[in-house]
């Protein structure tokens, strides 16, 4: 495919100037006529050329898969095999969900020789990626033409949830300094439910702590030391009901949600707790629970391309399964976004679920709300707004106080705060023994 360059557009308007003036003075006409004809001459010849350069190879480098919401570099090398120079400009097809900077871009290739060039891409969907062949635009040797082709092959790349905040938490575990990261640690010696170690007696410890035997063998007091139960069972529930499409910022709630999910399972597995996921009110995905090192690997393929759907959301009926699936008591850790008419439909799905799980609800509030109440009330119709917002959090607060007072334990707070009070909350039950 032909393109017309600039060189050739100025050429084109230069001769409809021509053509002007030789209307007005007729004896310009045969050097108007000469230049026409050199031109069309030029445009031909070059025209040919462009035609005959040849298509460079490209190899693109990026990797199979990406987090979220992240900006990364794509390497393009281009290599020529002729023996004359190309100029090209170069566009990558990507896809529709990602933001670009740094495209098109003019490069002149070396004969026999090759060139990087790197432009930067962020995400802004999970799913599989897929990105076309690489379009080039050869430039003619007068720059009248640029030849149009299509090099390279195309590749898909996997879009998951943003997994550097289970980097960042590793890191931090690994050197105990998850305060930074907001995971606060209470630890409380002696009163966990499975045995840990022998220690020396210390002032303090409760005297069903004292092991008799041992301290029989020494000739002081030896106490038992406790840890939280391990072996238990978390199961995930997210919704992909319609609500979960509201966004506040660039990320939609239903993928806050799954971040704090993948960093809650990651925090149960190190606790040894075995981790299973289900979606409901949408597409239904179901992982039984376990407790492998591959597990967190198992939620992210699963998980990767899950999208919130249409479907308003059923709380019964995800409670119903649930309990068809899984025997062994749980916490159960409902991830949604609560409205007004949920009141009766959630607290008979919650007190099912309770009958043989502990049930921890978590919500997503919008992030408007606080903007809402904290903004300078200066007009009438602000005065209505933040009334109307402020009525509308008691209600929400008095729903959550019932379904507290029948058992649950909930979580109500805005997406960015979602990941770390899940983890503290989940800490808090552990250590209470409340499963």
């Amino acid at each position: 495919m032909l393109i017309p360059g600039r060189p050739l557009v100025a050429l084109a308007a230069f001769l409809a100037v021509a053509a002007v003036g030789a209307s007005i003075w007729p004896d310009a006409i045969p050097a108007w006529l000469a230049a026409m004809a050199l031109s069309g001459l030029l445009c031909v010849a070059d025209a040919a050329l462009a035609l005959r350069l040849a298509t460079p190879l490209v190899r693109r480098t990026i990797p199979g898969s990406l987090p979220l919401g992240v900006t990364h570099e794509v390497a393009l090398r281009f290599a020529n095999d002729g023996r004359s120079p190309l100029r090209l400009t170069v566009f990558d097809h990507v896809p529709a969900a990602t933001e670009l900077e740094g495209q098109p871009q003019t490069i002149t290739l070396p004969a026999q020789g090759w060139t990087e060039i790197r432009y930067r891409m962020r995400p802004i969907e999970r799913g599989d990626l897929a990105f076309g062949r690489v379009e080039v635009r050869l430039h003619s040797p007068l720059r009248l033409w640029q030849s149009g082709r299509m090099t390279g092959k195309p590749q898909t790349v996997r879009i998951y949830p943003n997994f550097s905040v289970l980097t960042r938490f590793a890191i931090l575990a690994t050197d105990n300094r998850l305060s930074q990261i907001g995971v606060l640690q209470r630890r409380r010696r002696g009163e966990g439910l499975d045995f840990h170690q022998l220690r020396d007696y210390r002032e303090g410890d409760v005297q069903r702590q004292i092991d008799w035997k041992a301290s029989a063998r020494m000739p002081r007091l030896i106490s038992r030391e406790y840890q939280e139960e391990r072996d238990q069972q978390v199961v995930l529930m997210l919704d992909c009901g319609r609500r979960m499409a509201a966004r506040d910022d660039a990320l939609s709630h239903f993928d806050h949600v799954v971040n704090a999910a993948l960093l809650l399972a990651y925090v149960s597995l190190r606790q040894g707790d075995a981790v299973g996921l289900m979606t409901m009110s949408g597409e239904s995905r179901w992982l039984a629970p376990r407790k492998s090192r591959s597990t967190i690997n198992l939620m992210l393929n699963h998980v990767y391309d899950l999208h919130p759907t249409l479907a308003a959301t059923d709380y019964n009926k995800a409670a119903v399964e649930l309990m068809q699936r899984t025997r062994k008591r749980s916490l159960v850790v409902m991830l949604s976004n609560l409205r007004d008419e949920d009141d009766e439909m959630l607290a008979p799905a919650l007190r099912l679920l309770q009958s043989r799980h502990l049930v921890l609800f978590a919500s997503l509030q919008e992030s408007i709300l606080a903007r809402a109440l904290t903004s300078r009330v200066d007009t009438f119709e602000r005065a209505l707004t933040h009334a109307a917002t402020a009525d509308y959090l008691r209600n929400r607060e008095l729903t959550f106080r019932r379904l507290e007072r029948g058992g649950a334990v909930c979580v109500d707070v805005e997406p960015e705060q979602l990941p770390m009070a899940l983890v503290n909350r989940y800490t808090d039950i552990k250590r209470g023994g409340r499963l």
